[in-house]
């Protein structure tokens, strides 16, 4: 049994790979104080394993939270399927909805949407003489580091400067604490650039002052200045919860209107026969092809489809035979899950939205040609 309290990139590519030959049970499990006691939560997960068939995979998953769980976290992610002997447990700082689904592979969709919505925030407070890394991960702070600049004196009238002879009023003296502000923000911003390539960060944020987040951004390349979703104000010394939720907040009332831009954008494309398909027999055919750059789907939304046995050829439609080779189709729970497989296979991305997407039938995509 593996229990980790944070799913990388990696052991996500490796679920996705994961083809047991045997049945998966994947279980979400949210456990939010808002949602109760873990009385609450025990209740609420035993009524999600009353709901499969694999009983011995229900056993395992029962006797986790019966004998090892702590109940500390938000959500818990668990895939057991026993028969190949595997059972890997996630506990996760950020909610996701209770859910459980049996198939021959583990169900993912819901983790790829946290990592969107979660995933490698890198976040920046700084003022004239000093700058705050972090990066967050699904909740988590997984590093933070901090920079020092030069101080800035401030000299009283009639005193010296380090310079002799320079004194307040003196010309010369405005220059100078100038140059130290923008050497330390200068600074600061090649400290920052450094720190998140290490840490491979996916978007931005900047807390500070206006005058001193403006500042600092100027020293920043077009390629950072690209993920930066937001600046919100926020005193050097904040705690990491509160810089967490502030980032939180403002990362994703930018998410949402980056979003609706995106939605648009596929819409008009697709409208025009531009490198753009919306509805899910479109997406379906595009991600079998390999073509998808960006997939984006409906938080929640889930179709029962058909795969071809043979070629893997999925659709929506119940065909005698595939058009393609021939061979015979089986029937998958969701087909929106076999998009999100293909897409993440091929290198492509998927974003998952919490919000209607009724003007692309729930899903589209961006395409590579």
């Amino acid at each position: 049994m593996s229990i980790d309290s944070v799913v990388t990139e990696q052991e996500l590519r490796e679920l996705l790979n994961f083809r047991p030959g045997t049945p998966v049970l994947s279980v979400y499990l949210n456990t939010s104080p808002e949602l109760g006691n873990a009385d609450d939560h025990r209740a609420r997960l035993k009524a999600l394993l009353r709901k499969t068939s694999l009983q011995k995979d229900a056993e395992a998953v029962q006797q986790y939270f019966e004998q090892s769980h702590d109940w500390s976290g938000r959500s818990v992610v668990v895939f057991s399927a026993k028969e190949a002997d595997f059972f890997r447990v996630y506990i996760m700082q950020v909610g996701i909805r209770d859910q459980i689904w049996e198939g021959k592979a583990p169900y993912v969709r819901p983790l790829t949407s946290a990592f969107d919505a979660y995933g490698f925030y890198g976040v920046v407070l700084v003022n004239k003489e000093e700058a705050r890394f972090f990066v967050f991960h699904l909740g988590i702070l997984e590093e933070q580091e901090g920079f020092k600049g030069e101080k800035i004196r401030h000299l009283k009238a009639g005193q010296s400067s380090s310079k002799p002879g320079m004194k307040v009023g003196a010309p010369g003296l405005d220059n100078r604490v100038e140059e130290i502000v923008e050497r330390n923000f200068r600074n600061a911003a090649n400290a920052a650039m450094r720190f998140f390539a290490e840490h491979k960060v996916r978007r931005i944020l900047i807390g500070g002052s206006e005058e001193n987040v403006a500042a600092f951004r100027r020293f920043l390349p077009k390629r950072w200045q690209s993920l930066i979703v937001g600046t919100f104000p926020m005193d050097m010394r904040a705690s990491h919860a509160e810089v967490w939720r502030k980032a939180m907040d403002v990362g994703e009332e930018a998410e949402r209107k980056q979003e609706a831009r995106l939605i648009e954008n596929i819409r008009t494309l697709a409208a025009k026969g531009g490198p753009a398909v919306t509805g899910l027999d479109e997406v379906l055919g595009a991600a079998h092809e390999g073509r998808i750059q960006l997939l984006v789907v409906e938080e929640g939304y889930a179709e029962p489809g058909y795969r071809c046995k043979r070629c893997g050829f999925p659709t929506t439609q119940k065909l005698e035979e595939c058009p393609f080779c021939g061979g015979e189709f089986e029937e998958v729970p969701d087909a929106v899950e076999l998009a999100v497989r293909k897409t993440l296979d091929d290198g492509g991305e998927v974003e998952v939205v919490p919000r209607p997407l009724d003007e692309i039938a729930h899903v589209g995509a961006l395409l590579r040609y």
